[in-house]
């Protein structure tokens, strides 16, 4: 006997604590990391060094958990992307550590950023997961008995 059946995964939302925990701990990274470099004793141009690492660090956590996601899910990826992904998030923390390290900075300022980013970053990434996570809740929701 042959027989087919239909399996449709019912995803479970997030909880409202843990998506505004993730929302509030990403807001606190990135303002303290911005509040601390607007206040920062240093030139225009490191500060916009700074920023841009910043950017550039949440942008690649993000790709990164998404083609995570993706490969985990069967969507397809190509190695390309996936490794750059990866290169770009390493590279971020890299460059971070890189004009930290060599910073005219209190060990407790350097110590302040490299939290605060990675703070932001991880929230990034709990961020996404979230929303994709509440994506797929509410499209199982449309097919449950």
């Amino acid at each position: 006997m042959n027989t087919k059946t239909k399996e449709i995964l019912i995803m479970q939302k997030p909880t409202s604590a843990f998506i505004g925990a993730a929302w509030f701990t990403l807001l606190i990274g990135m303002v303290s990391y911005c509040i601390g470099l607007w206040n920062a004793q240093m030139q225009l141009n490191e500060k916009g060094y700074y920023f841009t690492i910043l950017l550039f660090g949440l942008f690649s956590v993000i790709s990164v958990q998404k083609s995570v996601r993706d490969r985990d899910e069967g969507i397809p990826v190509t190695d390309t992307y996936y490794g750059i992904c990866w290169f770009t998030t390493i590279t971020s923390i890299t460059l971070l550590i890189i004009g930290l390290w060599n910073a005219d900075l209190e060990l407790s300022e350097k110590g302040f950023y490299g939290m605060s980013f990675l703070l932001s970053l991880f929230s990034a990434i709990t961020v996404q997961k979230n929303t994709r996570d509440i994506l797929l809740a509410n499209t199982s929701e449309k097919y449950k008995d």
